[in-house]
């Protein structure tokens, strides 16, 4: 080979990987991450290489979901948070059908995966209409939280991510409920909370929890002045969410719960006071206990979580993760948890369940 043929071939392989390293740099503008690549059959960027993941076979179909009731609060967050995944096929009934009954029971056979968001009366009919349908139904309303056959839907409590895996009835957890049994089940599970412990429980939530109804009362430009501070509810200690609160934590009785709604729209902080006559752990080992239980990437434990001193029950809106942080003494101890009432407390919850029964990264579509 002469010199000159040499020097040509040189600088041929330069051009060429010149062109290849051009072609990934493009990629790499297009590429999104690994997480959302998998899902959607894409590039995903791995430092400044663009690696391709796994093509869909040709047998696979995308899972159908159906939501019924999609048109409150719930429901159509659930429906913004689908609108975006390429991996999955919404059925969508036309506005004269949403209610129709044949129309709807149809829909709950085709779909693999059906969110109920209704009223807890009309979740338990939709349940029905879908009878020995192959469907996945995630019930969102109350009605079958401590209901034989349907798995309680928070994932990190012990056996629970087996059960939705294995589930074709799941229940989605109540937003105050989610606060508080994050914070009291592993520590009667462990033994380090007596089950006979008598509670009291406050919790802080932003209007949006209240659904359409109180969102425009509040968002009223003439809305009553008495709404510009925090109110509490649930007066008579009747709150729907306390019998999910005490079975699924594992108490001999339910707590004193008191929900207080103030003028933000979307947040929650769930606070348990204990005296440290009804543990059998100290401070420092509950804060070891929660750390050890709760690893993420949804539920995770921060200690010294506060913000000078505070707790904002803002803190994690707009968010689907949930923090749990543990304050106070060696005598009086605060429990805490903070999270969205509309995420981990709501559709965020949904979602996760509907991804770890699907085998899917439990992540996907949330904001952490």
């Amino acid at each position: 080979m002469t010199y000159s043929c040499y020097f040509k071939l040189c600088e041929y392989i330069y051009n060429f990987y010149a062109l290849c390293r051009i072609y990934n740099e493009f990629l790499c503008t297009l590429a999104i991450d690994r997480k959302e690549a998998e899902a959607y059959d894409m590039f995903y960027t791995s430092g400044s290489a663009v690696l391709p993941v796994r093509q869909k076979r040709e047998d696979e179909t995308m899972k159908k979901i159906f939501i019924d009731g999609s048109s409150g609060t719930t429901g159509l967050r659930i429906r913004e948070r689908l609108n975006g995944r390429a991996d999955l096929e919404l059925i969508q009934l036309p506005e004269s059908l949403r209610k129709d009954e044949n129309a709807r029971r149809d829909a709950l056979h085709e779909a693999d995966v059906a969110f109920l968001c209704l009223p807890d009366a009309a979740a338990v009919e939709a349940a029905a209409l879908a009878g020995d349908s192959s469907a996945v139904i995630i019930d969102t309303s109350t009605a079958h939280r401590t209901a034989d056959g349907w798995t309680y839907g928070f994932p990190e409590l012990t056996g629970k991510r087996e059960a939705v895996c294995s589930s074709k009835r799941i229940a989605n957890p109540g937003c105050h409920a989610s606060g508080f049994i994050s914070l009291v089940a592993p520590l009667v599970e462990l033994g380090l909370l007596k089950k006979e412990a008598a509670l009291s429980c406050f919790s802080l939530t932003g209007y949006s929890g209240g659904g359409k109804g109180m969102i425009a009362q509040y968002e009223a430009p003439d809305r009553s002045p008495l709404l510009d501070a925090p109110r509490q509810y649930g007066l008579t200690q009747q709150h729907k969410h306390l019998r999910e609160m005490q079975i699924i934590s594992g108490l001999d009785t339910a707590p004193v719960f008191c929900p207080v709604v103030a003028a933000f729209y979307s947040g929650m902080e769930v606070t348990v006071s204990v005296f440290r006559k009804d543990l059998t752990a100290s401070l420092d080992e509950l804060r070891e206990a929660y750390r050890s239980y709760y690893h993420g990437p949804v539920v995770h434990f921060e200690d010294s979580a506060d913000e000078g001193g505070f707790y904002s029950a803002a803190a994690f809106s707009g968010r689907d993760d949930m923090q749990i942080t543990v304050s106070g003494n060696d005598e009086r101890i605060l429990l805490v948890s903070r999270f969205d009432n509309l995420g981990k407390g709501a559709s965020g919850a949904a979602i996760q369940n509907m991804n770890i029964l699907l085998g899917l990264d439990e992540t996907l579509g949330l904001e952490l």
